[in-house]
Parts: C-alpha cells; sequence; structure tokens
C-alpha cells in the first residue's frame, strides 16, 4: 500500500484541484495536489514537500479532513487528505497541466481522479448547500 497525502486548500469558498500531466499515470485527470509520503517523513512533512515542489507554495497543514483508501489497476493508495491554508506564495504550474479554486457545486463539472470520489462525495454533503470554509 502506497502512502499518499493531499491538501484540502480554500480561498473564498472555493476549493484548490489540479489537473494530472497528461504523461502521467490518470493523466489529465482532476486531483487535489499532494503526493507520496518518503521514507523518514511524516505525512504533514510530506505533503508541505510536495506542496512546494509541485506548486511553489509553503503550506500550513491543519487536521485531516478524510483517509480513503483505493486500488487502482497498478497501485492501491492509502489517502489522507488535511485541511491545508497557503502560509506564503501563490500557487504556480510546476508539475500540473492546470489548476483551479472550485466550488462544491462544480464539482461534476470534472472529471477527477477515481479515488477522490468518497472526498467529494463528503464535500457536496458538508459544504454544498450551507455555509463554506472562507480561509
Amino acid at each position: 500500500m502506497t502512502e499518499v497525502v493531499a491538501a484540502l486548500i480554500w480561498r473564498d469558498g472555493r476549493f484548490l484541484i489540479c489537473q494530472r500531466p497528461a504523461h502521467k499515470a490518470r493523466g489529465l485527470l482532476w486531483e487535489f495536489v499532494g503526493g507520496k509520503v518518503e521514507p523518514g517523513e511524516t505525512k504533514e512533512q510530506a505533503l508541505a514537500r510536495e506542496c512546494m515542489e509541485e506548486l511553489g507554495i509553503d503550506l500550513a497543514v491543519g487536521e485531516p479532513f478524510m483517509e480513503v483508501v483505493h486500488a487502482y489497476p497498478d497501485l492501491t493508495v492509502h489517502l489522507t487528505l488535511f485541511h491545508a491554508a497557503i502560509a506564503s506564495g501563490e500557487p504556480q504550474l510546476l508539475e500540473h497541466n492546470d489548476m483551479r479554486f472550485i466550488s462544491v457545486e462544480e464539482i461534476p463539472q470534472y472529471d477527477f481522479c477515481p479515488a477522490d470520489t468518497e472526498i467529494l462525495a463528503r464535500l457536496t454533503r458538508e459544504y454544498g448547500c450551507t455555509g463554506l470554509p472562507t480561509a
């Protein structure tokens, strides 16, 4: 099982999603920014490193929002999605094909990685009609 971390970053009632590069597995699907936990790293350290490498931002990692286990044909991931905030910097496309801040209502307009399905359902349940985080 591969340990993977990702960030739920809110800005003005919208959350950040990134489009995977075309040449990678699950190319051009949308996901939360993040990546694999390397040996010797905590999940929080891995998430901060991945966000610096992929978006050029310093991240303040908060509490976990949700954990999911998903089996892809090529690997099984244990994904931990953390509440997070940009501590400094503005997101840049250093690795991804595209990135956007979207509202919960816009989720159906994007093709996400299958591992994110349960997370997106919970976001819709919890934030679909009521107050959204604004940080």
